[in-house]
């Protein structure tokens, strides 16, 4: 992963909260063999479960691995990449998972696959662990199709799977493409395809699709301001518009510079996101932008002496909880300097909630590069590159790398999957304990529904049913949805 480091020494102009630890667990320790170097995140999936993968490790020579952990902790290798020949399977996934509508997973590998070059794959597998690889990049002569896919997938409304490359593409500068179920892919736009890459170059970073039906994303270098990356926007159909342009501030780039992660839309429209370096205070930023282009620097990490709040937010992007606010990580900074959680209220007030190192030897984790899921039953739940009880793993820092929880109070909730629908739209519901459910509700109109598991509801957009809140009605209470549902 190409990486850079600034550093600038400006006077403090913002403020952070910093509040005691909350409630922390060490739900696993990696050891090697179970994988290691977790890059990514996690995801919540029907069943009630947590699902990811790990950058190394496993037991065909530490290529990588997909897992399973239940929230109490309980580990499950469900892959371990290069069980092929040639790796053609594919080799170091840096991103996650995504569950799609059909129940099973979809991610990406950084390298491997059955071609030449090994410019990485996309793959499915099965909530049992059975893998199919849907597509090798650099498929086309000069990888014209892609090469390096960082960043997972996103399933959009019209059900295909849109992602973005680091490489390849007609510039070889990166691309965004969309995949179906079955493995038809399509380029949909090459970076650098205008002068100077004003477009942008070298995406790191995932799309989201916005309520509007675009898809919004982040280029890591390129733009028309000393390459500091840009936002775009792009049609279902490959139309390209370039939102922001960084380092459109004055030096040292107080807009921030290089974004990496994903994008998150907020419950106010507006899209969410984070940047690797400079700010104010060099430690990367994190903003917010309108769909239609507006950016407003939010945060800049390193306000507080030795970067104390935090620094270099950038790998791991954000997530808007059921309190309204915005939580992430940072990979390094802190009091021990190898990162923190973070939550940032859409204002821009900052509380650091963890530093990491916070046991003997980094027992509790280091470096979170990956960024945070909210479970249905309110806990957050993360991983950490590095530390860990384990120091087993060769050429790396000490420890494997954990998976860990944070509890903060906040309460259980349902989540629906998919999270818009024109009535008789199947729609699935994610939950806590929602065996006995007696009422499904969205936004006041009754819906027939089915429990199909304590964690899953399945149901249909019912008649009469307009945006707003589904809820579930159980023995132990009621649960609300944690975002809008729309109804077109």
């Amino acid at each position: 992963m190409k990486r850079i480091a600034y550093v600038f020494y400006v006077l403090c102009t913002t403020a952070a909260i910093s509040l005691p630890a909350q409630t922390f667990t060490t739900l696993h320790n990696f050891d090697g063999t179970d994988g290691q170097a977790p890059l990514a995140g996690l995801i919540q999936a029907t069943d009630g479960n947590l699902y990811g993968t790990t950058n190394e490790g496993g037991t065909n020579g530490g290529y990588g691995t997909v897992f399973k952990i239940t929230p109490r902790g309980t580990l499950s290798t469900l892959y371990s990449f290069c069980a092929q020949s040639n790796c053609a399977d594919g080799t170091v996934p840096y991103a996650g998972l995504v569950q799609a509508t059909n129940g099973d997973f979809y991610g990406t590998t950084a390298s491997g696959g059955d071609v030449c070059c090994g410019g990485g794959t996309v793959f499915k597998i099965t909530p049992s662990g059975n893998l199919t690889t849907l597509h090798s990049f650099c498929s086309q002569s000069e990888c014209r199709d892609g090469e390096t896919p960082n960043a997972g997938l996103v399933q959009a409304s019209n059900g295909d799977l849109y992602g973005t490359t680091y490489g390849g593409g007609a510039a070889g500068r990166g691309t965004v493409f969309k995949i179906t179920p079955s493995g038809t892919l399509t380029r949909l736009h090459s970076f650098c395809s205008q002068s100077r890459c004003m477009d942008g170059e070298y995406p790191l970073g995932g799309l989201v699709q916005g309520t509007d039906g675009d898809l919004y994303g982040t280029t890591w270098y390129g733009g028309t301001n000393l390459d500091g990356g840009t936002v775009f926007k792009i049609t279902p159909g490959g139309a390209l518009t370039t939102l922001h342009n960084f380092c459109s501030q004055d030096a040292p780039c107080t807009d921030g510079n290089g974004p990496v992660a994903s994008l998150v839309q907020a419950t106010d429209g507006d899209l969410y996101g984070t940047t690797e370096f400079s700010g104010v205070n060099g430690g990367g930023t994190i903003f917010k932008i309108t769909p239609s282009g507006t950016l407003t620097t939010l945060y800049s990490f390193c306000a507080q002496s030795e970067c104390a709040d935090g620094e270099d937010p950038s790998y791991a992007g954000l997530i808007q909880a059921t309190d309204g606010d915005l939580y992430g990580t940072t990979a390094e900074g802190g009091t021990s300097n190898v990162g923190t959680i973070f939550k940032i209220t859409t204002s821009g007030t900052l509380t650091t909630l963890y530093s990491f190192c916070a046991e003997s030897e980094c027992a509790d984790g280091s470096y979170p590069y990956a960024g945070l899921v909210q479970a249905t039953n309110g806990i957050f739940y993360g991983t950490t590159y590095s530390g860990g009880a384990n120091d087993t793993c060769p050429g790396q820092l000490p420890g494997c790398g954990t998976v860990f929880s944070l509890s903060v109070g906040l309460g259980p909730f349902v989540e629906t999957q998919t999270t818009s629908g024109a009535v008789g739209a199947a729609v699935k519901i994610l939950g806590t304990n929602l065996t006995g459910a007696t009422s499904v509700t969205f936004n006041g109109a009754a819906a027939v529904f089915t429990v199909v598991q304590p964690s899953e509801i399945t149901t249909t957009v019912p008649a009469g049913a307009t945006t707003g809140t589904v809820r579930v009605v159980t023995p132990t209470g009621a649960l609300s949805s944690n975002v809008p549902f729309r109804v077109p």
